[in-house]
């Protein structure tokens, strides 16, 4: 099984999406795939994400039972701690930005 949220995609991706994957709410898209078509359908995601953001999650056989990918500016940053993929945040400066 795999899942993809999106932030500020534009709509030509988001029906792009919906053709492959169910948009089970705003932005939210589960199928599940191949490893080539999971590729395939991140490699236009990539493509098509201009100022967004993307993330994807898949079941794979590690520890956690799954693993993930990002695209784009967001808070928050993958890390790997020792074969454990956890997420980490960037710090937000006084007004609030990101660093």
């Amino acid at each position: 099984m795999m899942v993809i949220a999106v932030n500020r995609a534009p709509p030509n991706l988001r029906g792009r999406l919906a053709v492959w994957l169910l948009e089970i709410r705003a932005g939210v898209y589960v199928g599940k795939y191949s490893t080539r078509v999971r590729n395939r359908i991140w490699e236009q995601v990539a493509a098509g994400i201009g100022d967004g953001d993307a993330v994807m999650c898949w079941s794979a056989p590690n520890d956690q039972g799954f693993d993930f990918a990002t695209l784009g500016h967001n808070r928050r940053m993958p890390q790997d701690f020792d074969g454990l993929k956890l997420v980490s945040f960037a710090a937000l400066d006084k007004s609030g930005d990101e660093r």
